[in-house]
């Protein structure tokens, strides 16, 4: 990695504001068709280990099966880089042990699959084979911010820096401009200054913090040891409280705890096992009761679930925006990654169709991007939403509605295989919410679980005997 700039010439090349997930993939996809310049506010780690400017990489996340595959496509082999640096395939719903607001669901045979591993671990496979496969064709500018945009309210003509560390500031002229920079986008703020009209923007708040301890797993685990999960209920008197065990590499377990308005957990490091046995169900802390911590606990409040409507709006040509630029999630429902990714893929499927450098390209593909924001927006609101205050007026009557479908589904789900596998079909974000609206789904909705609820964690008698779990 380079601090210098691209060596094409100026307004030959793609800018892309940003150098996590979102921007390396997109950097990828981009470098076949032209120079990408990367521009990174951070010093990204040569190795996988945490960096300032990813926060979040300390609580829960998963790569679903929708993103994976799209990762796949883009970069074939990835798969097989990650499980050799210790990440986890986990089968769906067979490798999950979760309790929704309506029982425990059952470990189906597998349908999907989720990666788990920790996130500065899998940022550092993705950005090495990106830069490894590009050579040349991206550089990364590192300790560099983007302070605007340069142009009009009718095209983007590239960005104006600073330096971190002289404070020299430049102005780089692109063809394209990319903002990947996350939640803490500046977008908004940029448009304005150019004279653009605002888009429109939704926010639903739960008021949820999370906090997160890494531990040592027990000796003795099976291989296979699963992903445990007691989810909050919006709908439940009192706030919304729940967990869950992400398996990690080198044997050790990610555990985040998280909390609404009035039952929100601390960073104390002696009252994170206390919190975790008074959820819904107490099998997160009394696990973990057996396990070893190796880190402190870390807390974050940014999990409100915020979406800028770009695709509606008369954005400047030449501009684009993906990732949490355009639409964050609560943590919890683990699909900012996966949206990414298929974000990327639709990139490079839009270039393919119109030509790059074509008339309209950034419009066409923000308008594509839509479709998975618009999977994950519905999935992570459609809960949040019930929970008081994280909206100015509460859930409208459509929200209700869709609700009350949602939690006959989750109910059928517990007992019902086909059922929970179109849940997951869209959890995991391979299908959109019509999925749920297919006819062998609504018939099964309306004849509910074919199973008796189950009324203790389907843990198999290996995994209870590993762990001397009663």
């Amino acid at each position: 990695m380079s601090d210098l700039a691209s060596p094409a010439a100026p307004g030959h090349r793609a800018v892309i504001i940003g150098g996590g997930l979102a921007a390396m993939l997109t950097a990828h996809v981009l470098s076949k068709v032209t120079d990408v310049l990367v521009i990174e506010r951070d010093t990204l780690p040569t190795v996988p280990k945490a960096r300032t400017g990813l926060p979040q990489a300390r609580h829960t996340h998963v790569l679903w099966s929708g993103g994976a595959d799209a990762i796949e496509a883009l970069l074939p082999g990835t798969a097989k880089e990650l499980d050799s640096a210790g990440a986890r395939r986990i089968p769906l719903t067979t490798g999950m042990v979760a309790l929704s607001p309506q029982g425990w669901y059952r470990r189906w045979p597998e349908s999907h699959y989720a990666i788990t591993c920790s996130r500065d671990l899998l940022d550092w496979v993705i950005r090495q084979r990106v830069l490894r496969e590009a050579g040349t064709r991206i550089t990364v500018m590192e300790r560099t911010s983007v302070v605007g945009l340069t142009g009009s309210s009718s095209t983007v003509t590239g960005v104006a820096t600073r330096r971190e560390d002289t404070g020299e500031e430049d102005t780089l002229l692109a063809d394209l401009v990319i903002d990947a920079s996350g939640r803490a986008s500046r977008t908004p703020q940029w448009l304005a200054a150019l004279g653009v009209q605002a888009s429109a923007v939704r926010e639903v708040d739960s008021g949820l913090v999370y906090a997160s301890r890494i531990y040592q797993a027990p000796d003795g685990l099976p291989e296979d040891w699963p992903i445990i999960n007691v989810q909050a209920n919006p709908r439940g008197n009192g706030p919304g409280q729940g967990g869950v065990i992400t398996p990690l590499e080198g044997g050790r377990w990610l555990v985040t705890l998280h909390g609404t308005h009035g039952g929100q957990p601390t960073k104390e490091a002696d009252e994170f096992q206390h919190f975790a046995r008074k959820l819904r169900h107490p099998i997160i802390g009394e696990l973990i009761s057996k396990a070893t911590p190796v880190s402190p606990v870390s807390v974050t409040h940014m999990t409100a679930n915020r979406r800028h409507f770009y695709e509606k709006a008369a954005l400047p040509d030449n501009l684009l925006t993906i990732g949490d630029s355009v639409a964050s999630y609560n943590p919890t429902y683990g699909h900012g990654m996966s949206v990414i990714a298929q974000g990327a893929v639709i990139l490079r499927n839009t270039i393919q169709r119109h030509g790059w450098n074509s008339p309209g390209l950034a419009r066409h593909a923000q308008k594509a991007i839509a479709k998975p924001v618009n999977t994950a927006w519905t999935f992570a609101t459609g809960t949040d939403v019930f929970y008081p205050g994280a909206t100015g007026t509460g859930p409208t009557a459509s929200e209700r509605l869709a609700a009350a479908f949602v939690d006959r589904l989750s109910y059928t789900a517990t007992g019902s295989g086909p059922t929970a596998r179109a849940l997951t079909d869209v959890m995991t974000l391979r299908k959109g919410p019509e999925r749920l609206a297919w006819p062998d789904v609504l018939i099964r909705a309306l004849v509910g679980p074919v199973k008796p609820p189950l009324d203790q964690p389907p843990l198999t008698a290996k995994e209870r005997a590993a762990v001397d779990y009663n």
